[in-house]
């Protein structure tokens, strides 16, 4: 018995091995890449560090600046959660709809897929300088053609009031992604299902909630939880538009506080960036982090839960 039990151990320890080895490419990975930044990121959120000099322990100092002192941080914090719960919404709703258009197209499929998807493959610092130029209050074409038609001319990127407004355009113009996505899912519906809807009498409105949507749920759902993790790290764009209607699009050592115009183009990976690199307080940048983090998990957490039943389970 002895030797029958110290075999069977020898054997799931083996196997134990195999196992590990066979998921290392995954856990060093994970270790260098996520766990040890997360953890680096909560330890130097209590230290005074600029990058120098040895970090100092400051306990809930940097948590205080940031909540209570620092200008920036509830207004990037309200242009964030708004990105995430308008921008996202329409940009699914349009990558939807112009998928199921394209999808009824007889003639041209193809032309139209181009037309809609290339508008994604444009660099997004070019994109958005190409949308700061042609919404630019005074010269650019959109105002222009607002004006002569009789409608109201807008600030755009130059209006704390419209600037949200200008960048949502902005993502939903680079729509190819989720237009693609929501194609190929929408051609994998069973025919056979709106074929007996019809002979029941469905109305368009009620294949589409009956048929359509049961289907492409999981598609839904994966296209939220990335929208959602891609905005709240959305830079690029609304500092570039910032910096092109206020001017400020010149080279190195320019100092340009980001938020232009009015703090209301300001999210919180610029506040990331400016506190860690432009203000070697790295200390209140992991703080900032560390809120994004948890947002964007709280956000993906809600959305999974809430999208649990989207994954009907074969009996």
């Amino acid at each position: 018995m002895t030797t029958i039990s110290a075999g069977l151990r020898t054997q799931r320890r083996r196997e134990r091995l195999r196992n590990l080895a066979f998921l290392s490419p995954w856990l060093i990975g994970v270790s260098v890449f996520f766990l040890y930044p997360l953890a680096s990121t909560v330890y130097f959120s209590f230290m005074k560090y600029d990058g120098f000099t040895p970090p100092v322990w400051t306990g809930l100092k940097n948590w205080s600046y940031v909540f209570t002192d620092y200008p920036f941080f509830w207004p990037a914090l309200r242009n964030t959660l708004w990105l995430v719960i308008v921008m996202v919404t329409l940009r699914v709703l349009f990558g939807l709809g112009i998928g199921m258009l394209i999808t009824k197209v007889k003639t041209g499929a193809g032309l139209f897929r181009t037309m809609f998807y290339l508008p994604y493959l444009a660099p997004p610092v070019a994109a958005t300088m190409a949308f700061a130029f042609l919404l630019n209050p005074g010269t650019g074409p959109v105002n222009s053609i607002l004006g002569k038609v009789g409608l109201p001319q807008l600030g755009w990127f130059n209006d704390p009031a419209w600037s949200k407004p200008a960048l949502t355009l902005l993502a939903i113009w680079g729509i190819g992604d989720l237009m693609v996505i929501f194609m190929a899912s929408l051609l994998d519906v069973p025919k056979e299902q709106y074929e007996a809807a019809a002979l029941d009498g469905a109305s368009s409105w009620q294949r589409f909630v009956a048929v359509t949507l049961p289907n492409i749920q999981p598609i839904v759902l994966f296209a939220v939880v990335t929208g959602v993790i891609q905005t709240m790290q959305y830079y690029t764009q609304p500092l570039i538009a910032g910096k092109v209607a206020s001017g400020v699009i010149g080279g190195s050592g320019q100092q340009f506080e980001p938020g232009y115009p009015d703090k209301s183009t300001l999210t919180l990976p610029q506040l990331v960036y400016n506190l860690g690199f432009q203000r070697f307080d790295t200390g209140g940048a992991s703080v900032i982090a560390l809120v994004l983090f948890v947002l964007a998990m709280v956000f993906t957490a809600f959305l999974m839960r809430r999208g649990s039943g989207f994954l009907a389970t074969d009996d």
